[in-house]
């Protein structure tokens, strides 16, 4: 498999409007199109193997599954993940003669979205900061009163900030970045050292999603057991994914009704409370 120019081109594209800042926007882009998931299926459709392009976003969207970005910190820009690590790990599954639902299959590409991930935080800060630029153009414009250009400022100028730190990289990453992979493969073959690594480490990265995605939402030990309860169904029902999420649904229904129970039990018990304070007060008043 290679990547032409056309095709670098789109992804270019697509980069560019799942940045953050996005072009398109936080939700669509950021939010929407930035995410591996999403990705691997544009990827898919534009180097034309719908099946490798989602089994590979599949997996890097388990290694990203819990990244934030609180204010202006950005451990990993997705545009680079889901727009250069997708494809070169395409490639790379292609060159390396691996099923896409394989699971050294998922491993590099696991291995190859992380490595590039780093490369988007690069990108990111340097969007973030060409962009500065245009705020001071923005600026001095409303200090003359030359409203009119503000509309350059929010909608033409950041368009130049992706050109130079989303939409070149990406083209020629994706596109000379192919051959480089098919360099690898015969530098590096299926059973040596350095691609056993790639695929331990790659292994093991999910952890890490899950892990943070576990430090976020549980608040004490007795929040674990749904989460035990889903990885059972997984391992012993050979539930995929998407039945284990349904199954889930169950159990946020049992929580939701508990909470709202225990809130309606309360109020009686506070009015009751402040009634009393209210009555002992009278009585020293008196």
């Amino acid at each position: 498999m290679t990547i032409s120019w056309i095709q670098a081109s789109i992804l270019g594209i697509f980069a560019s409007l799942s940045s953050m800042p996005g072009m398109a926007g936080s939700t669509i882009g950021n939010y929407t199109l930035g995410r591996p998931l999403v990705g691997g299926l544009v990827c898919g459709l534009v180097l034309g193997d719908l099946k490798t392009g989602i089994a590979a976003g599949v997996a890097m969207q388990l290694v990203y599954i819990a990244l934030v970005t609180p204010g202006g910190t950005v451990s990993a820009d997705l545009r680079a993940v889901s727009y250069i690590g997708i494809p070169l790990a395409m490639v790379a599954i292609h060159a390396q003669g691996l099923a896409a639902t394989s699971g050294n299959a998922a491993d590099l590409a696991k291995s190859m979205g992380t490595l590039v991930g780093t490369v988007g935080t690069v990108l990111f800060y340097g969007t973030a900061t060409m962009n500065l630029v245009w705020q001071h153009i923005g600026w001095r414009a409303v200090e003359k009163g030359e409203f009119k250009k503000l509309y350059a400022v929010d909608w033409g100028y950041p368009w130049i900030s992706h050109l130079f730190f989303s939409f070149i990289p990406t083209v020629l990453m994706t596109h000379f970045g192919s051959s480089a992979v098919h360099a690898l493969r015969t530098a590096l073959p299926m059973d040596g050292i350095p691609m056993k690594t790639l695929f331990t480490v790659g292994a093991l990265l999910p952890c890490v999603g899950i892990a943070i995605l576990l430090k976020q939402i549980v608040e004490g030990p007795i929040d674990f057991i749904p989460f035990f309860v889903g990885f059972t169904f997984a391992a012993s029902l050979k539930l995929n994914l998407v039945s284990v999420t349904v199954i889930s649904l169950i159990f946020a229904m049992i929580f939701y009704k508990l909470d709202m129970a225990i809130s309606t039990n309360r109020q009686p018990i506070l009015n009751g409370s402040n009634d009393t304070i209210i009555d002992d007060e009278e009585e020293e008043d008196i």
